[in-house]
């Protein structure tokens, strides 16, 4: 199991910009699909962004493709999601997670593939 720990939330602007990191116990190298999910108050959890360790494919959630990038740093065991022209409707509990599954791209967006998630971070948009 992979303890993962999120940080870089906080209160930003419309329009401003926020990089979250994930922070992996393992080697980020041995998690095959690394992955951002979102929670706003109400909702069902869902898909954001994720990295396919394979070639580094990557899928990001049409409300967010163009304004996010998920990158992952195996030096650091670390990954990243840089966050630009954030609107309202972006704020929610982000969480971070992880899968040694061997997912296709179509499948990477689906919550149930991944096994370890962290504890989320708080994102507000808000002026």
């Amino acid at each position: 199991q992979v303890h993962l720990v999120e940080s870089g939330g906080g209160l930003v602007q419309p329009g401003g910009s926020l990089r979250l990191s994930c922070a992996a116990s393992d080697r980020t190298s041995s998690m095959y699909v690394t992955g951002w999910f979102r929670q706003a108050p109400g909702k069902e959890r869902e898909f954001v962004a994720a990295y396919r360790r394979n070639g580094g494919a990557t899928s990001y959630a049409d409300s967010v493709k163009g304004r996010c990038t998920i990158t992952r740093d195996n030096t650091k065991n670390t990954v990243y999601l840089q966050m630009n022209s954030l609107k309202p409707e972006d704020t929610a509990v982000y969480y971070c997670a992880a899968t040694a599954r061997r997912l296709i791209i179509t499948t990477m967006q689906r919550l149930g593939e991944y096994e370890d998630w962290g504890q989320g971070t708080q994102v507000t948009v808000a002026s």
